[in-house]
């Protein structure tokens, strides 16, 4: 199965403040439809957005599935592709022998990872590409709209000390 026929998930997360209120956005792309996803919480990071907005979209699949997902974040990247082999390894400790930052965030990416069949790409964010700055003003909206009391908060988003 090629790129093109694959589902094409773009995700952003943001966060007014870091921490503070934050969002996530993710734009769903298959057989030429599009599904907009937007959350919020109200206490977070900008690294669980990120991770929350990539989560998310995979969840909101049905069935196993080819997947591209395109993030602006390297952090995300990078975490799912290399640094969470070792993470695994070392019982969610990092080379350091501190635990890991956002294991549960990371722990749910990886269970979705290993449903579907998954490539992470990595895009330069604010640069003009067109999904990404879309999934940037879903991010931004689930934050206006999570203040103004129009979303509920996803759980998963809360920062963790």
């Amino acid at each position: 199965m090629s790129d093109a026929e694959a589902v094409h998930i773009f995700t952003d997360g943001a966060c007014s403040g870091n921490p503070g209120p934050g969002g996530y956005g993710a734009l769903l792309r298959a057989g030429g439809r599009d599904r907009e996803l937007i959350g919020y919480s109200p206490a977070t990071t900008n690294n669980r957005m990120e991770l929350l907005a990539a989560i998310r979209g995979l969840e909101a699949l049905n069935g196993a599935r080819r997947v591209v997902v395109t993030t602006d974040s390297k952090y995300v990247r990078d975490g799912i592709t290399s640094w969470i082999h070792n993470w695994k390894r070392n019982g969610w400790r990092t080379a350091a022998k501190k635990p890991v930052k956002n294991a549960d965030l990371w722990q749910a990416l990886d269970k979705q990872r290993e449903l579907h069949q998954v490539t992470f790409k990595w895009v330069e964010g604010h640069a003009g590409h067109p999904e990404n700055e879309h999934a940037d003003r879903l991010a931004r909206e689930g934050i206006v709209r999570g203040q103004a009391g129009k979303l509920v908060a996803d759980p998963m988003g809360e920062a963790t000390p």
